[in-house]
């Protein structure tokens, strides 16, 4: 199951080069996290700040 990025997202970048599969990008207003490339490893979540990352339910 991929994570996903929600609204609670700062825009700070720290999740993006954590990932080991490139899935996230920076996208207007929020990062993104591609579905298809997640491999719900959980990096992301681990250093966000605002606890945005989560996985999809």
């Amino acid at each position: 199951m991929a994570y996903i990025i929600t609204a609670e997202c700062v825009a700070c970048g720290a999740c993006k080069p954590e990932c080991p599969v490139e899935a996230i990008a920076e996208g207007d207003p929020i990062y993104t996290i591609d579905p298809a490339k997640c491999t719900d490893c959980g990096a992301c979540a681990n250093v966000c700040p605002s606890d945005a990352c989560k996985p999809k339910a």
